[in-house]
């Protein structure tokens, strides 16, 4: 799987989820290889949209489509500053439930001194994250050049998202989360989508 990471300011959120609305009415049709995208708005103004795609290839032929550099020229008079693009170059999926029925996303990005250290625990004890976080319907690991990454978490609401923070992990899982936040280099931001823009081929 191959994500792109698109990220910028805008001072109307609703027209930038119409703008992509509209690309997933009249583009997503050919767009070979596209597997779906979370989308959405935080509190502060911040967009952030994850395209996936079957592969990088896929990717590229979509963007080089003129009627996909038609939308984005439409689509970019929306943002108020720079618009960021990221690629992967590794991506984790774990799914519990489906996705796209999440009523509450959280992105996190930062970056680490060990990603493939990160990647090994992410890969572990995933039965017990499901039991202790049920909450938690899957989640996208996004790898960046330099250590960057940006996870996606899929949670079935916001409400239950604030409750299962609460809760005390197994000893297991606590010494696992202490070891993630130590390979973190600075402190990650977080991104609250509330209302996530989710799409998925028809």
């Amino acid at each position: 799987m191959f994500v792109q990471v698109i990220q910028g300011q805008v001072a109307e959120p609703e027209q930038a989820h119409a703008a992509l609305d509209r690309w997933m009415q009249e583009l997503a049709p050919g767009a070979s290889g596209w597997l779906g995208s979370t989308a959405g708005v935080a509190d502060d103004g911040t967009f952030i949209a994850l395209a996936r795609f079957e592969s990088e290839e896929a990717a590229r032929r979509n963007s080089d489509r003129p009627e996909q550099g038609q939308w984005w020229a439409e689509t970019s008079k929306l943002f108020t500053g720079e618009v960021t693009f990221r690629d992967s170059i590794g991506v984790m999926v774990d799914v519990d439930g489906d996705p796209d029925n999440a009523g509450f996303v959280q992105i996190i990005q930062g970056r680490g001194s060990d990603p493939d250290r990160a990647r090994e625990l992410m890969g572990q004890d995933s039965a017990e994250w499901a039991a202790f976080r049920p909450d938690i319907i899957g989640s996208v690991a996004t790898e960046h050049d330099g250590g960057a990454y940006t996870m996606t978490l899929y949670f079935t609401s916001e409400e239950a998202a604030r409750e299962g923070e609460l809760k005390e992990a197994p000893p297991e899982l606590q010494a696992q989360m202490a070891e993630m936040d130590a390979l973190n280099i600075g402190v990650p931001d977080f991104l609250d989508l509330r209302q996530p823009w989710l799409y998925s081929p028809r």
